[in-house]
């Protein structure tokens, strides 16, 4: 008898685990009261697995802009809300107000969660920033398990939004409540902001950030961020410096309706043609972006960073097949790591408009968009690279000859993030990286955009720390996105760690101060 779809799942995602390694086992536990956190931790695992399977269980897609997708966000946030009650926080459901879409279309943005525990002024303030949207996911797109159903398979637990990023907010939640459990003062007074649209460019979060610049965020003296991977399946890492981003639309018009190939095919400049040509005009097949300028204000390499390549441990090897990549562009380890943190990259994203369904529907679009974006780097500025891509389209749309119409239009402006490494909370992350793993991690930055933390940068001036959990194959974005139940529990413990560590620095400085 053939298997049917549903038992095959378990084997081929076995087979997916034996594919990218295994895991390393955690170190022996410490004694005293960290010693008690990490009991506690592993003693009530399921229970902590059990929420993230709830969590999960809601579809809080922040890319569709549809109504019922809407609802399920302000849903998840009235969750993690409740959750932080429960801890006895003070919430504040901060009204987002509503996004206007291109088509005239107003839909509510999901509330912000402003939350605080303790105000001991003796103590140092953490405040602690995760999302709780994700990116849209379907399991005919190749997903193996129901992508919104947490399915644990040799130890790892696969959904959407596992490690991206609501495993993490969770972790750091369960870190408190052990204290809480325990009977146990928390180390440190913590503030929580919690949003539902960062994959959607964290809209109108820089304004309440501004507004309560003076208020709620007055007391804070560090700020975490927990939204990013290692580069190891099972080293740690810290991470201070993420690339921004520029997203770009560009649409070509003949007219509104669509054509008949059989009666118009010939005698038109077709929109799809127009398109292909622009967008294959962005970067050439060895990655690099041929955009007059693009490159001028990067930042220019030094000695001294390049040796900070060579400290990073990367197996290659391991690397490519955990992403399930033939080949990568570049064939040594400092040149593929400048290539995802230190330059920047244009990424070609999909065509709205043309026909994508199955079979041979002989359409030709009367209208199509393209969307692009492009990672950005220091020191690179987004009103230059806005007006760089426009002449640079422009440009080769004039080639054409074309009677269409064309219209450029970019949607996000991210600016890249750099830290201070030596900063107090990167030294107790450090430690506490070391009293969890028993290693030293690596000092890592990150391709990806995370808008915040510049935002808390420039606005707040305090520093902020980015303290990943997941594993380098998590595929975060991805299909079958997962975290390991490892990550997420001994995740669970770093940061209970990380708040004894913050305590104690901050207890020596005041001292050194008195």
């Amino acid at each position: 008898m053939d298997p049917t779809p549903g038992s095959m799942v378990p084997s081929l995602l076995a087979l997916l685990l034996l594919l990218s390694g295994g895991m390393s086992a955690p170190s022996s536990p410490p004694a005293g009261l960290l010693g008690r956190v990490f009991q506690y931790i592993d003693l009530h695992q399921d229970e902590f697995v059990q929420t993230l399977r709830e969590w999960v269980a809601v579809e809080s897609d922040s890319i569709q802009p549809v109504p019922r997708l809407r609802q399920e966000l302000c849903t998840m946030m009235a969750l993690a809300a409740d959750e932080l009650r429960r801890l006895g926080a003070s919430v504040d459901i901060v009204d987002s107000g509503s996004q206007k879409l291109l088509d005239g279309q107003t839909l509510p943005i999901p509330p912000v969660i402003l939350a605080e525990l303790g105000n001991d002024p003796e103590k140092a303030t953490v405040c602690f920033y995760g999302h709780l949207d994700v990116q849209p996911a379907r399991q005919e797109d190749g997903w193996l398990t129901d992508p919104y159903t947490l399915t644990e398979v040799d130890g790892k637990l696969y959904g959407r939004g596992t490690t991206d990023n609501k495993g993490p907010v969770l972790a750091w939640i369960h870190a408190v409540s052990t204290f809480l459990a325990l009977e146990e003062d928390l180390p440190v007074n913590l503030k929580f902001i919690v949003e539902g649209m960062e994959e959607a460019g964290s809209l109108a979060l820089e304004g309440l950030v501004r507004r309560e610049k003076d208020r709620f965020f007055s007391s804070v003296d560090y700020i975490v961020i927990s939204d990013n991977l290692w580069l190891s399946q099972r080293k740690p890492a810290l991470i201070y410096g993420t690339r921004g981003n520029s997203y770009f639309t560009v649409e070509v018009k003949c007219r509104d309706q669509d054509f008949h190939s059989g009666t118009f095919g010939g005698i038109l400049n077709e929109p799809m043609a127009d398109l292909v040509a622009l967008l294959g005009g962005l970067v050439d097949a060895s990655g690099h972006i041929l955009i007059p300028g693009i490159y001028d204000h990067v930042a220019p390499l030094t000695e001294e960073e390049k040796e900070t390549y060579k400290a990073i441990e990367l197996d290659l090897e391991e690397y490519r097949n955990s992403s399930q990549v033939k080949k990568f562009l570049f064939d040594t380890k400092e040149e593929i790591l400048m290539h995802l943190w230190r330059y920047p990259s244009l990424s070609i994203h999909g065509i709205e408009g043309a026909f994508d369904e199955p079979g041979a529907k002989t359409v030709i679009p009367g209208r199509v968009t393209g969307k692009f974006s492009i990672r950005l780097v220091p020191h690179m500025n987004t009103s230059v690279v806005e007006k760089q891509v426009e002449r640079h389209l422009e440009y080769v749309f004039s080639k054409r000859n074309s009677s269409n119409q064309m219209a450029v239009s970019m949607t996000l402006g991210l600016l890249p993030w750099m830290a201070n490494v030596t900063d107090n909370q990167y030294l107790a992350a450090n430690r506490a990286i070391k009293t969890v793993f028993g290693t030293e991690p690596d000092m890592i930055r990150d391709g990806s955009t995370i808008p915040i933390a510049r935002i808390f940068q420039d606005v707040i001036r305090k520093s902020v720390l980015m303290l990943p959990l997941g594993a380098v194959d998590d595929g975060e974005h991805a299909q079958n996105e997962k975290i390991n139940r490892w990550n997420y529990i001994e995740g669970s413990k770093l940061f209970a760690a990380f708040f004894l560590e913050v305590a104690q620095l901050h207890k020596n400085d005041v001292n050194v101060s008195a």
